[in-house]
């Protein structure tokens, strides 16, 4: 791929790495291990949160300070944190927090509901201090649900896979989702099933014999999203959510199109700052790899 300013923006500190999380499930220390590593790589500009249960913030705490003891590479302070949290991890995360030297600080958190009353609970133990993300059905109309998180000034999260088919929403459903938060001016994360940059039919798993499914790409969800940001309507833009052809998307240094649809450079700085946060993957390379693969021109 060509230097390009504008894709330099859609993907800035655009992956989250969950290396601890299915397929991956890495051990603790092979996960900090390589972190440290992709932080200090050449494709760290796409690196953004490690993501944790806070359950095991303690036992991550003294993995840094074994990776930092041994001479491994490590990340500039601060380590920023997305943490897998319930209104009940409060003070544990707060306690963390205060506890470390800089190096280390949960700065977001990420919960799941159901319903609105559970949304007004997690904000109530969690909004004030952190980006709070909460991971809602997809499934049925999620307008309230949105809404409800749009009023306590959270985020929400959609997952868009698993290690299993039927874990993926259809795209009229992963559209409605972003639909509704940018007509709400709800900001949003994505988690699960985006290791590709494109659709396609992809291993659901790591192991040899793994079944394939149909994935969502992150340049076709975050594209479609910045769209929707930028104004353009719904319907338009629907087949980009099944979009597999890295033809059809244009990349110039001030610009990224699709299919007559135009992003200029201010629009996806604007979308990534304040509406497409990130996707959560457990695998960082092979994102990375993937895109470099792509003939984006």
């Amino acid at each position: 791929m060509r230097p390009s300013r504008a894709l330099d923006a859609l993907l800035a500190g655009l992956v989250d790495y969950a290396g601890l999380f299915p397929p991956a499930a890495l051990a603790m220390p092979e996960a900090v291990a390589a972190y440290a590593r992709y932080s200090n790589g050449p494709d760290r500009a796409m690196l953004g949160r490690f993501v944790l249960p806070a359950s095991r913030l303690g036992e991550f705490a003294q993995c840094v300070r074994d990776v930092v003891h041994t001479g491994a590479p490590t990340l500039g302070a601060p380590w920023k944190l997305s943490a897998l949290a319930s209104p009940a991890d409060a003070p544990q995360i707060a306690a963390f927090n205060e506890a470390q030297d800089g190096r280390l600080v949960v700065d977001s958190v990420e919960a799941k509901a159901e319903t609105v009353t559970a949304v007004n609970a997690i904000a109530d133990a969690l909004a004030a201090r952190y980006h709070t993300y909460i991971e809602i059905p997809v499934r049925e109309d999620p307008t309230a649900m949105v809404r409800a998180i749009g009023k306590r000034r959270m985020r929400a999260k959609l997952r868009a896979g698993g290690v299993i088919a039927d874990a993926f929403p259809a795209p009229a459903q992963v559209l409605a989702f972003l639909a509704v938060c940018s007509r709400e001016r709800v900001p949003f994360k994505a988690t699960a099933g985006l290791h590709h940059p494109l659709r396609g039919e992809y291993a659901l798993t790591y192991d040899a014999d793994a079944p394939r499914g149909t994935m969502f790409g992150f340049l076709n969800v975050f594209l479609c999203a910045a769209l929707l940001r930028a104004g353009v309507d719904a319907g338009a833009i629907a087949p980009l959510l099944e979009e597999r052809d890295a033809a059809a998307i244009i990349v110039l240094d001030d610009a990224i199109a699709w299919r007559g649809h135009s992003l200029p450079l201010a629009a996806l700085v604007d979308a990534r700052a304040f509406f497409a946060g990130s996707f959560g993957s457990c695998s960082f390379e092979e994102p990375v790899r993937d895109l470099t693969s792509l003939d984006l021109h």
